[in-house]
C-alpha cells in the first residue's frame, strides 16, 4: 500500500505560477536573489519561454513536490513478540469429552470458551497440549494466538486415546516450557482441563505436580461436566471427575481449582483466571516500509540538466 507522509506539500504546486505572476523582476542590485524566481521572471519578461522548456520546468517542479511528500510503500503489519508469561493449555480429549451434558458436548463448549480466552492473552506466549491415553503437543508455545486458537478448534474427541493421562500431560507441559525458557524468561502457567480422573500414563499426577512446583510452574485445574444428580432413571452428571486430585495439584503448585458445569460457568472460570494471571498488554506491531522519494528526486535532478541547458541557450 502506498502512503504519503506529507500530503499538504501538494499546496505548493501553484508556487511557480504565483512567483511568475506576482514576484517583481530580479535586478542586478537586488539584495535577495532567487535563481529560479529570477529565471521565471526574466523569461516571462522577454517572452522567451518555449513550450518545451515550460514542460521541463513543470515536470521538475512536480517531481520535487512528489519527493517532498515522501511517498512510501507499506508492507503488511508484522507482530512483534512481547515477552510475557508462558501459558500452556492442556485439554482432555478422551472419549468422555463427547458427553453432551453442558448444553453441547463437553469438548465443544471447551473449544468455544477456551478459544476466546487464548485470543485475548495479548502479550503472552501460549501453547496447546491435547491429552487422552497419551499427551500430544498440538501447538508449541507461540505469540501467534489466532493460530493456537485454531489448533484448539480443530481438536477431536478420541484423537489422543480414550483414557486420561493427567500426570503425563503435566510432565509434557513442563518439558515444553523448560525448553522454551531459554528464549523467554516469563512465568510458567499451565491450565489443565479434564472431565475425569487419571487412569493412564506413566507419571502419577501428584508427583508430576511436585516436580512442576519445584520448577516454578503454577497449575490451574478445571473440572468440567454436569453435577451429579439422582434422577428418576438413576444417577446423571459427571461421576468420574476426580476433584480431590485436581484440587491437590492446584494447591501444590500455587494455583486454583475450578468447577465448570456449563458454558457460562466455564466462561466465568476463564474470566477468573484472566484476573489472576493478567495478560502482559496489547499486541505490538511493526509495519515494514520502503522509501520511494528517491525516485522522483533523482528524475527531477536528471530533467533539470536539459532544462538549464535550454534556458542558457535562450
Amino acid at each position: 500500500m502506498i502512503h504519503v507522509a506529507w500530503p499538504l506539500m501538494i499546496l505548493f504546486l501553484p508556487l511557480p505560477w504565483l512567483v511568475r505572476r506576482y514576484w517583481p523582476e530580479a535586478t542586478q542590485g537586488s539584495a535577495l536573489f532567487l535563481p529560479f524566481a529570477a529565471g521565471v521572471a526574466h523569461l516571462s519578461a522577454k517572452r522567451t519561454f518555449s513550450s518545451r522548456r515550460n514542460l521541463l520546468f513543470s515536470l521538475v517542479w512536480l517531481l520535487l513536490i512528489a519527493a517532498a511528500m515522501r511517498p512510501q510503500w507499506l508492507d503488511e503489519p508484522l507482530p512483534v513478540p512481547v515477552t510475557g508469561r508462558q501459558m500452556m493449555l492442556a485439554v482432555d480429549v478422551s472419549g468422555s469429552m463427547a458427553t453432551r451434558d453442558m448444553g453441547a458436548s463437553r469438548l465443544g463448549v471447551v473449544k468455544k470458551v477456551a478459544g476466546d480466552f487464548i485470543k485475548n492473552r495479548h502479550g503472552d506466549q501460549v501453547g496447546l497440549i491435547l491429552f487422552g491415553t497419551q499427551p500430544y503437543l498440538q501447538s508449541p508455545i507461540s505469540a501467534d494466538l489466532s493460530t493456537v486458537s485454531e489448533f484448539l478448534r480443530e481438536a477431536m474427541v478420541g484423537i489422543a486415546g480414550q483414557q486420561t493421562a493427567i500426570g503425563d500431560a503435566i510432565g509434557l507441559a513442563l518439558k515444553v516450557m523448560l525448553a522454551n525458557r531459554a528464549k523467554s524468561k516469563g512465568e510458567m502457567v499451565l491450565i489443565l482441563l479434564t472431565d475425569g480422573g487419571n487412569n493412564a500414563g506413566m507419571m502419577d499426577p501428584i508427583s508430576a505436580a511436585k516436580i512442576a512446583a519445584s520448577s516454578g510452574m503454577r497449575i490451574y485445574t478445571i473440572g468440567v461436566g454436569a453435577e451429579v444428580r439422582q434422577g428418576f432413571f438413576g444417577m446423571s452428571g459427571n461421576a468420574d471427575l476426580d476433584e480431590n486430585t485436581l484440587k491437590e495439584i492446584a494447591r501444590i503448585t500455587g494455583g486454583e481449582y475450578f468447577r465448570a458445569t456449563d458454558a457460562d460457568a466455564l466462561d466465568r472460570v476463564y474470566a477468573r483466571i484472566d484476573r489472576l494471571e493478567p495478560s502482559s498488554g496489547p499486541d505490538q506491531w511493526y509495519r515494514p516500509h520502503r522509501e520511494w522519494f528517491v525516485w522522483p528526486l533523482a528524475l527531477a535532478l536528471l530533467l533539470s540538466i536539459p532544462a538549464v541547458a535550454i534556458r542558457e541557450a535562450a
